[in-house]
């Protein structure tokens, strides 16, 4: 039997909501992607282009440090990898986790939640950035 991880980062409680639901339908453990450094309102305005989301999703190699991941990923199959769509893809502490982490012999999906982007986009931008890992396009949730 496949044991799985439901992932995410959640930046206003959103995604974090979605990630409880569906490790709940999904019978698999939950673990948040936290970076070391908060994000607050003024961080999380996309309509100002010197905010720290803006400035972090223009560079595609930034990362964000993360807090230190406190779970055994080996034992996991499939990891299922949330997060809400900024600028039509993932934000960047997504990768920071993807890096983190040995992507071998793990299916990896992904869901986002969003107000209106489609989960396409993100998760080619993911696929197009870890070429080698089975990354599956999961659902806008």
């Amino acid at each position: 039997m496949s044991k799985i991880l439901v992932s995410y980062y959640s930046a206003s409680g959103v995604t974090k909501r979605k990630a409880q639901e569906l490790a709940n339908e999904v019978n698999g453990d939950l673990y948040e992607i936290v970076p070391k450094q908060l994000y607050t309102k003024e961080d999380l305005d996309w309509t100002n282009s010197n905010s720290r989301s803006s400035i972090e999703i223009k560079n595609k190699s930034f990362r964000p440090e993360m807090e230190d991941i406190t779970i055994d990923l080996d034992s996991y199959d499939t990891i299922y990898i949330g997060f809400p769509i900024w600028w039509g893809i993932a934000p960047n502490i997504v990768k920071t986790f993807m890096d983190k982490i040995d992507l071998s012999n793990k299916k990896i999906i992904t869901f986002c939640t969003s107000g209106g982007s489609s989960l396409p986009p993100a998760t080619k931008d993911l696929q197009e950035t870890y070429p080698n890992a089975l990354i599956e396009n999961g659902r806008r949730l």
